[in-house]
């Protein structure tokens, strides 16, 4: 029950009564004869908090009426203040004078007589307080209350209505109903829009049924409430519409990714039909607010935290017009240079005032402010550790893309290399064993760009601005656990001008042209690794690939699904990011094609990689370490797992996180189906799997390797992989970009100028004379790195309402002590994780976590605070 100490009541002076016939003038009337009402405020709360309307403390007994068999339930509806009505009088009069909402209860019985729905119990929830946040991270809610007379034969209340009478939408956090026999009470966790004199809406108990279990009196409702989520696939969707349903990637402006030629996973559909094209089924290209679900969208408090760095909102505007004031070709003239986009403005050709006079002028007084970035952590740490080969290797294990290195298993490797690399390869090792010992023993590893480039090498060299080779780099595993690298293979395929393919080997060299040349390369193997973790790693495999597992959940799953509830908050936020990412990063001279080494071939090859790489059995930790050989089976280690390289950060915290997300969800799921036949009887939850694999992956529908759902055992399998991609591999890959990528020259995103193929160019002898200058050539432009960098940094942030894994428990499972209990003990291994991880980085013996200048490896710590922290795993793909 709602108690008075709860209510923060603006005012207490003055009483309703004084006023007379109610009327938007006598209310403004009213706040100018009191001067001393905060008139911002009371727009909002104008006479609703006075202490007239707040009632005293009902008493938490049930009230009976014996003669007619009917007690009194108390309905206390939580409302967020979200400001929408801060300076809508129409608003602060409904909560006056008006009935804000409509509320009505159903039982999960039908009437024994007709065989029906029990009709049901109806009333209206008046204002009823405010309670003020006593914490930043909480919220500021309105109190709204109905007393409702319920008959001792209705049964148990199992679902509520809700009809939003006020003239602009609502977020409903819960309802709570109190006062019920026994002193029991019944809790709706609604956390939802509701939209302004629209029909009503329906809200089920925080009690979970699987399909076959479901009230009787609740099944038509559960089964309705899906029906009106899946749309009928026709007309325009509108920004308060809750239907979710698919289309292919054709609103990009370019190439439509999606079907036979170019598969891909499918996105939410918007219907927004593009005139341009005679396709009808093609979408207007995506730019501004796009639709996703009305539930799916940012929160005000997410929405702000997004645009509040002031540089990304200048950056945003001013883009334009920094593309036309900025030459493509313009490269940085120093090193130092770059240096300086971290302590002063980054400075463009002064058109860009003539362009934009009005905006710069409105700059002036913040020009301290204006493009400037904090200091990535690396550079902090050793400005020059981007030079050294070990912080290179290091990198492949413990940066922000540890997901591609592979452990060789045979030579020579499967394109045809020359000879001499292999004892340019045992040179290297020092001779202490030869290539064929050292692929025996484990010892040789490989980051392999080859394939997925080689066949685009030509179309991008045809573009301006940007190369591309395919290039395999080889690793070396020293005997303290670190990698060395021993040799970069560049290759490009024939083309028209040299009809014969051109392969360069690289090595580290103890000259100074050796030297040189090989930190080139190594410029080149950086920009195809930044490239694919950005296109592969990270885009494909969490935000693409899991928007299907939303869309079908939502589709499928009723909202009283214990399935559901386990997965709905890995699915916070990420249709909103998404829908961000179609508008401003993978479309067409999106941040991607304009700053990547693939150009307008970015999300083209990214198909190549769905189509060629992407398996939903590979995408748990644990396979997809097999598969790349960094681990094999092993009963007799802690995770079953022996790692090929122990001291590797991403994998070794990986695991302990992957186990304890196993187990939460062993106890869950294993609470519910108690049976092994439920599984497979479970209608919604075959329907799921079913539309996962035949709409939302539908181009790869008939693929044999998807898992079967029989069994307890299958869901949890299945489950674990959807919950580890969307939160452990997501902020594994994402929330170190900063850190890595924020100082360009160690991660570029592209390389710009091929190496030096011919000993006599003018290139070579420009090189000879000035190499730094030939490096900064082939580096990113200024505008492409400063584009790069405040993308990074906003990716890199973590938002003030971020939710993250282990830490809160949704409402449903606070409810059920078996369930409350197992994720408390979730919770706990959260905690160890984390003091693991702290332990492990203060180890000087696990030399790819600790070190003079080394970054630690934090990025699976579960728990972070606001901002770039390099640490923090989020419940869902949230940014």
């Amino acid at each position: 029950m709602l108690r008075n100490s709860q209510l923060s009541t603006l005012h207490s002076a003055t009483c309703l009564c004084l006023l007379p016939k109610p009327s938007l003038q006598n209310v403004f009337a009213f706040t100018h004869a009191n001067p001393a009402i905060n008139r911002k405020k009371f727009a909002r709360f104008p006479v609703c908090s006075i202490a007239t309307r707040v009632k005293p403390e009902p008493t938490l007994t049930t009230t009976i009426d014996q003669k007619k068999k009917v007690y009194t339930v108390t309905a206390v509806v939580t409302v967020k203040d979200t400001d929408h009505g801060l300076f809508n009088p129409l608003y602060n009069l409904t909560d006056i004078f008006g009935k804000p909402f409509g509320i009505e209860l159903a039982s999960t019985e039908l009437d024994p007589r007709t065989g029906n729905e029990k009709e049901t119990i109806k009333g209206h929830a008046r204002f009823a307080g405010y309670k003020a946040r006593k914490d930043p991270n909480d919220d500021s809610l309105l109190i709204y209350e109905s007393n409702l007379v319920v008959p001792e034969s209705f049964g148990e209340i199992g679902a509520v209505f809700v009809k939003n009478e006020h003239p602009c939408e609502i977020f409903l956090k819960k309802i709570d109903l109190e006062g019920l026999p026994n002193g029991k009470s019944v809790h709706f966790g609604c956390n939802s829009w509701v939209q302004p004199k629209h029909p009503k809406r329906v809200f089920f108990s925080n009690k979970s049924y699987l399909p076959s279990e479901t009230p009787s009196g609740l099944k038509r409702l559960r089964e309705a409430e899906l029906v009106a989520l899946q749309g009928d696939g026709k007309g325009e969707r509108k920004p308060h519409e809750r239907i979710y349903d698919y289309d292919v990637y054709n609103d990009l402006g370019g190439t439509a990714l999606g079907g036979r030629e170019h598969p891909y996973p499918r996105r939410c559909r918007t219907g927004r039909y593009d005139k341009g094209y005679d396709d009808p089924k093609r979408e207007e290209r995506a730019k501004g607010d796009i639709y996703v679900p009305r539930d799916e969208a940012f929160s005000p408090e997410k929405n702000e935290s997004f645009s509040s760095k002031e540089w990304v909102e200048i950056l945003h505007s001013l883009l334009p017009f920094l593309e036309e004031s900025s030459h493509v070709d313009d490269r940085f003239p120093y090193f130092t240079s770059i240096d300086m986009l971290y302590n002063e403005s980054a400075r463009f050709k002064r058109k860009a005032v003539k362009i934009l006079p009005r905006v710069l002028d409105f700059l002036k007084d913040k020009a301290s402010d204006i493009l400037q970035f904090d200091t990535p952590e690396m550079m902090d740490r050793d400005k020059f550790a981007w030079f050294r080969d070990e912080e290179f290797s290091r990198q492949t294990l413990a940066g922000v893309n540890p997901a591609s290195i592979q452990l060789v298993t045979e030579w020579p490797l499967k394109s045809k290399l020359p000879e001499s690399l292999k004892e340019l390869v045992e040179k290297k090792i020092g001779g202490t064993m030869t290539v064929d010992e050292a692929v025996k023993q484990k010892r040789l590893f490989v980051l392999d760009y080859l394939d997925v480039f080689l066949p685009y090498v030509n179309k991008v060299r045809e573009l301006t601005g940007t190369t591309l080779y395919g290039s395999r780099t080889l690793f070396f595993l020293n005997n303290n656990g670190t990698l060395r690298p021993i040799a970069i293979e560049l290759v490009r395929p024939p083309n028209s001008i040299d009809k014969k393919p051109g392969k360069w080997v690289f090595h580290h060299s103890w000259d100074a042209t050796g030297c040189w040349m090989w930190r080139l390369a190594k410029a080149h193997v950086a920009a195809h690794d930044s490239t694919v973790h950005e296109i592969h790693h990270h885009w494909l495999r969490t935000h693409c690939a899991t928007e299907p597992y939303i869309i079908a959940a939502n589709r499928q799953l009723s909202a009283m699904h214990p399935i559901y509830r386990l997965l709905h908050p890995h699915f916070r936020y990420t249709m909103q990011i998404n829908a961000k990412a179609r508008s401003q990063l993978i479309n067409a001279d999106g941040v991607i094609e304009s700053c990547f080494a693939p150009g307008k071939y970015s999300m083209e090859i990214s198909s190549v990689l769905y189509d060629k790489l992407w398996r939903f059995d590979m995408e748990g930790l644990p396979a997809d370490l097999i598969r790349r050989g960094m681990a094999v089976e092993d009963p007799s280690e802690e995770h079953g797992l022996k790692l090929a390289i122990k001291d590797y950060p991403y994998a070794s915290d990986g695991l302990i996180l992957w186990d304890a997300i196993k187990e939460w969800v062993t106890d869950y799921v294993s609470y519910y189906y108690p049976e092994p036949s439920q599984v497979e009887s479970d209608t919604e939850l075959q329907a799921f799997w079913t539309e996962v694999r035949t709409r939302g992956h539908e181009d790869k529908k008939d693929e044999p390797w998807w898992p079967v759902l029989k069994t307890p055992q299958d869901l949890i399998s299945i489950l674990t992989t959807i919950i580890w991609i969307a939160s452990g591999h997501h902020a594994a890959v994402n929330f170190g970009q900063y850190a890595f990528g924020g100082y360009f020259p160690n991660r570029p995103s592209i390389a710009r100028t091929n190496i030096l193929e011919d000993d006599a160019s003018e290139e070579t002898k420009e090189f000879i004379n000035t190499p730094e200058f030939t490096l900064l050539k082939c580096l990113p432009s200024e505008l492409q790195a400063v584009k790069v960098i405040a993308t990074l940094d906003l990716l890199s942030t973590h938002s003030p309402d971020e939710e993250y894994i282990g830490g809160k428990p949704e409402p449903s499972w606070e409810e059920d002590p078996v369930i409350k209990a197992a994720f408390e003990r979730f919770h706990g291994k959260m905690k160890d994780l984390e003091a693991f991880i702290e332990k492990s980085n203060n180890n000087p013996h696990m030399r790819n976590r600790t070190g003079a200048g080394v970054v630690p490896y934090t990025f699976l710590k579960p728990f972070s605070e606001p901002g770039v922290t390099r640490k923090g795993v989020p419940n869902s793909i949230s940014i």
